[in-house]
């Protein structure tokens, strides 16, 4: 779908000259798996997804929580570097509200004060290609999607015969990363390894010390699946991280350090009875950490989810999928441990109402077992009114159900109810050539029934009010020539809660990007991002303020050696600007790194 998208200004200056260069439709049939509960086209779905390949995932850089970044209505804040706790935000919502599968099993931690997913300690290597679902997907994913879902798959053979790819890398800060993908591809089936490692000195997390914070992450994953009969395809799903981060616990005290593990297995069964095609799931997921001298010193979050899936064609223009599943959380908290479980019936139906207009309904129904019951709805249109030019809209409600900790934890309350959300967006994108485009999307939501910790209380409670995001995000490519691209992305954000404007969420944040081929082997990209207008916590009992807004401009250079075999040099913060991406910590400096691509 999209590069890492264009800016403001530059989408809309372009809508004028290209349009007369429009001819057949341009509005990309590329498939997206996160959108709808079945695989569907992207111009027929009426969601806002934004897409990173595997080559845009390797340019961002080593952090992928920083590449998501430059994508519209994405941003985050880190306390540090790479290795440390980042948020991730979609329309200025938070982590708690950001559904998270890899592969497909839901890797947020159950023993997170909000069962949410650290994108601090994930590095490139693993993923292999993203889709970024945003706007209230509870009607498809349940709790914790009030904001959206990132949903990521690692590398798969896409040949038959043996095939793979590898990298290596080293840099500043004593950085040095390595990465092997391995696959068979068969007739009948495929299997897949990625193995990587990535290990860094880092700098100093605050920026009251000079005592540097590194990191280290050991990263695998492994699927394979097997066409039984014409109609039965089994298949197996597993992953495995194991590092360590370290970090300044507080001001005085640089010798912070956690130990995180991570591991999950997926099996599945795919077949098909009559005119009903059938997926059967068991998924496992756990999350321990283990910082000693913390607070807390253990944790362990836990997620079994068994599911169900179907799908039938009613008429030749309306589809139906439906399901079923049961989820298990725990969250054992130095030897205490706390669970819950939730059952949910769901079912989607795709209706094709002309050629160019497809309109979808999806309704979900959780039952838990310990507070009430929800019922999540989600409305969408997808409308191709010209050959090159496409108009969304979306209406849902959502909910997130109140975490084990904020329910059972040393501050919790067990009368908690779940925080419920309704949304809108409509969007439309226009299409200039197979490599052109702008788009512009409005966005509002609330939440009722906020979580937040009460310090009258020491608990947390049901905050009064409400809390809006609503916006605008622009986003667009022009290719200049056939060998240079400018691209970008602009977002406005308007985030307040009960006690004003939502904290660490820009108002305005801009991305811009310059690619060019300087030759047939000799690629080179500028990119800068702008971030502004952000609010932070104080030292108490000092009230939020304004905090310094930053620029950064990162570049790069790659040179195809072979015709499988690439070298490249890219720089991070190529002015060296120092900056605060969370109040009191540091972002990384100037940074430079070289590596090496191949496939075979």
């Amino acid at each position: 779908m999209s590069r890492k998208t264009i800016a403001l200004g530059l989408g809309w200056v372009a809508l004028a000259p290209l349009a007369a260069q429009a001819q057949d439709s341009f509005l990309l049939d590329e498939i997206v798996a996160s959108a709808t509960l079945v695989p569907l086209e992207v111009n027929r779905t009426g969601a806002t997804v934004e897409t990173l390949n595997a080559d845009e995932i390797a340019a961002g850089g080593r952090s992928v929580g920083q590449t998501l970044s430059l994508l519209p209505g994405v941003s985050i804040s880190a306390n540090g570097g790479l290795g440390g706790s980042a948020t991730l935000r979609l329309r200025g919502l938070g982590g708690s509200y950001i559904g998270v599968r890899i592969d497909g099993i839901d890797m947020a931690d159950p023993s997170s004060t909000q069962t949410s997913f650290n994108f601090g300690t994930l590095a490139t290597g693993l993923p292999d290609r993203i889709e970024v679902l945003k706007g209230a997907q509870s009607a498809l994913y349940g709790s914790n999607a009030i904001a959206g879902v990132v949903d990521i798959t690692t590398w798969r053979p896409d040949a038959q015969g043996f095939s793979g790819q590898a990298s290596v890398e080293a840099g500043s800060h004593g950085s040095g990363s390595a990465t092997v993908s391995l696959g068979q591809r068969g007739e009948r089936g495929e299997v897949a390894l990625t193995f990587s490692r990535i290990t860094t000195d880092g700098e100093s997390a605050r920026n009251t010390d000079t005592e540097d914070d590194g990191f280290d992450q050991t990263q695998l994953s492994v699927f394979a699946a097997y066409d039984v009969t014409e109609t039965l395809r089994l298949g197996v799903s597993a992953l495995y991280s194991d590092g360590t981060s370290e970090f300044d616990r507080s001001t005085v005290d640089p010798s912070g350090e956690i130990d995180q593990t991570r591991r999950a297995l997926r099996t599945f069964a795919q077949f098909t009875t009559g005119p009903v095609d059938h997926e059967l799931a068991l998924s496992y997921s756990e999350t321990e950490r283990f910082d000693e001298g913390g607070f807390t010193e253990r944790f362990l979050g836990e997620r079994t989810k068994l599911e169900y899936l179907g799908e039938t064609d009613l008429t030749a223009d309306l589809g139906l999928a439906f399901g079923a599943d049961w989820t298990e959380e725990k969250a054992t908290l130095d030897g205490t441990t706390y669970d819950a479980d939730s059952a949910a019936a769901f079912g989607e139906l795709q209706y094709a109402a002309t050629a160019d207009l497809d309109l979808a309904l999806s309704l979900r129904y959780d039952s838990y077992s310990d507070f009430e019951n929800q019922l999540s709805g989600r409305a969408a249109m997808a409308w191709r009114i010209e050959d090159d030019l496409i108009l969304r809209a979306v209406l849902g409600t959502g909910y997130r159900a109140p975490s084990l900790y904020e329910r059972f934890g040393p501050y919790g309350s067990a009368t908690l109810e779940p925080e419920t959300s309704r949304s809108a967006e409509i969007g439309l994108e226009k299409r200039y050539g197979p490599d052109s485009f702008a788009k512009a999307t409005l966005f509002y939501s609330e939440i009722d029934d906020l979580i937040d910790y009460d310090f009258a209380l020491s608990a947390y409670a049901q905050a009064p009010g409400t809390t809006t995001t609503k916006g605008v995000e622009l986003s667009g490519r022009h290719a200049l020539t056939d060998r240079v691209a400018v691209f970008g992305a602009y977002t406005y954000t308007d985030a307040t809660g009960p006690d004003g404007r939502l904290l660490r969420v820009p108002r305005h944040d801009l991305s811009l990007g310059l690619e060019a081929g300087l030759s047939d082997r000799l690629k080179a990209d500028l990119t800068l991002q702008a971030v502004a207008d952000r609010r932070d916590t104080n030292t108490f009992p000092n009230p939020p303020s304004g905090i310094a807004d930053y620029t950064l401009v990162n570049a790069g250079m790659s040179y195809e050696m072979t015709d499988t075999t690439e070298a490249y040099l890219r720089v991070e913060n190529l002015f060296d600007e120092s900056y605060e991406p969370v109040r009191g910590y540091n972002g990384a400096g100037r940074s430079v790194f070289v590596g090496l691509r191949a496939r075979f």
